[in-house]
């Protein structure tokens, strides 16, 4: 179990790992810029550690490189696009040094604070939420089969919850085909929360869930804290990541 927390002038926010009741490898990374300009989350998939391998490839190649070219002449939509692509690289590359992780691959979901604004972006199921005057929206939409179903308007969320097909993605991280990914403005006001999360938390809560913890209004890290045990309590079938961002 790892946790975090930090509390600076603009933002507050705390941060934890679990690898839940079930699992006894935790294959989902996370970080939380000390300078508080970017949060990440990931979720690996793949067997003989190549999950664990893609999550903490992909977060420490997007830490590295963001913080190489902070300062860049590029907008911070263009920052996080390169950032992305290089990470996925880095994967392919270690895919082709270690054919055993061959079908390793990772989920993604992170936002980018900076002087000229705020970015998020996501890959996979792992998801980006805002909490903003008590409620809570899901801002990200999964790249799963099933909720593009959803979307589609052929699966109901009731039929979804349990269909066998729920965890199938069509996108994520490790792959040569990875479309390009998409990068999108970030509406962050004073006051809103963000929840950044491995699917751990989601498969066990519901939203509403979720935002009755959001509104006992606790600092960030004890909020987390409480989410985790919460999934875990319900069932904790995978491994759970969650970041919590505040703007004070």
């Amino acid at each position: 179990m790892l946790a975090a927390e930090i509390s600076m002038n603009n933002l507050s926010f705390g941060g934890m790992t679990d690898p839940g009741v079930v699992r006894s490898v935790n294959q989902d990374s996370y970080y939380i810029d000390p300078e508080q300009r970017f949060f990440i989350v990931a979720d690996g998939m793949g067997g003989h550690a190549g999950g664990q391998e893609a999550s903490q490839i992909a977060t420490e190649t997007i830490q590295a490189h963001l913080e190489e070219h902070w300062n860049s002449p590029l907008t911070a939509g263009e920052l996080l696009q390169e950032a992305i692509t290089v990470a996925n690289e880095k994967i392919i590359e270690d895919q082709l040094k270690n054919p055993e992780r061959q079908d390793m691959g990772t989920t993604l979901v992170m936002a980018i604070v900076r002087d000229d604004g705020s970015w998020y972006t996501h890959i996979g199921d792992s998801r980006l939420y805002r909490f903003r005057e008590q409620k809570l929206e899901q801002v990200t939409e999964d790249h799963t089969w099933i909720a593009r179903a959803i979307k589609m308007g052929d699966m109901s969320k009731e039929e979804a919850k349990n269909h066998p097909w729920r965890h199938i993605l069509f996108q994520c991280l490790g792959r040569r085909d990875l479309p390009p990914v998409t990068v999108s403005p970030l509406d962050l006001q004073s006051g809103d929360s963000l929840i950044l999360c491995s699917d751990g938390l989601t498969e066990e809560l519901s939203d509403e869930e979720i935002s009755d913890y959001l509104q006992t209004g606790a600092d960030c890290q004890e909020i987390v804290k409480n989410l985790v045990a919460a999934a875990k309590e319900a069932g904790g079938s995978d491994n759970i990541t969650v970041v919590m961002v505040t703007q004070n």
